[in-house]
């Protein structure tokens, strides 16, 4: 999340100071991301270190006002105009969670997809319960309008979010199974020679009886119902 660039949208409007920009940011994305103050003037800090805003005296309470620079404004058109670069995606905590799952002792993958699915899923609802909220503030206008605009859109980001997830982990839970079903059974381990017995060739003779195959080892995973949460892709 880019919070200079966020700070640099709302000085666009005019000069402003700290605990202002951290409520505006905060009202125009529904509090998603929480700042707290000294983020704010720590990155006002770096952008006036940059040359990007500039302290432009005080209101009348006695707050320090921040204005944006030209170099402030030419920054701002750039980061609007430049697409959001995917080539280094942020880490994904639920990603790196089934990644270490699979095949890790004592966990159960398939336990872990489906406390994840409840939770996505509760998530979708109180998004889309949200959303609601905010198209009724959208259409009865107000001073505000733009705020709830701007936090209608991330909602709805959230809401394709969790929907996006979902049918990963119906796409997960179905990998899953059928890999299960195609991967060879594990070897037994060679059983050691009975104590005091007498010692064999390594390379068994025409005459050695053809040992018997081994049972096939239980699968890890089992089939479990389908999930009504999404397809799979």
């Amino acid at each position: 999340m880019s919070i200079r660039h966020g700070l640099l949208a709302l000085l666009e409007r005019g000069p402003r100071y700290g605990s202002q920009l951290r409520t505006e940011f905060e009202s125009r994305t529904g509090s998603t991301w929480p700042l707290n103050v000294g983020q704010v003037y720590t990155t006002l800090n770096r952008l006036e270190r940059d040359g990007m805003v500039a302290q432009g005296g005080q209101d009348e309470a006695g707050h320090a006002l921040y204005a944006i620079t030209e170099a402030g404004l030419a920054e701002l058109r750039t980061w609007f105009e430049k697409p959001v670069d995917r080539t280094s995606p942020a880490r994904d905590e639920l990603a790196i969670k089934l990644a270490m799952a699979v095949g890790a002792p004592c966990v159960d993958i398939r336990d872990v997809i489906q406390s994840q699915r409840r939770h996505t899923v509760k998530a979708m609802q109180d998004y889309t319960r949200l959303k609601a909220q905010a198209l009724v503030a959208v259409e009865s206008g107000g001073a505000r309008e733009r705020d709830d605009v701007a936090w209608l859109l991330v909602l709805e980001q959230l809401i394709f979010q969790t929907e996006a997830e979902a049918r990963w982990l119906d796409h997960c839970e179905a990998r899953l199974i059928r890999l299960s079903t195609t991967m060879p059974p594990a070897s037994p381990s060679a059983s050691a020679p009975a104590s005091g017995s007498a010692s064999r060739s390594a390379s068994p003779s025409a005459a050695d009886p053809a040992p018997a195959p081994a049972p096939a080892a239980p699968n890890p995973i089992t089939t479990t119902p389908a999930s009504t949460s999404g397809g799979t892709r």
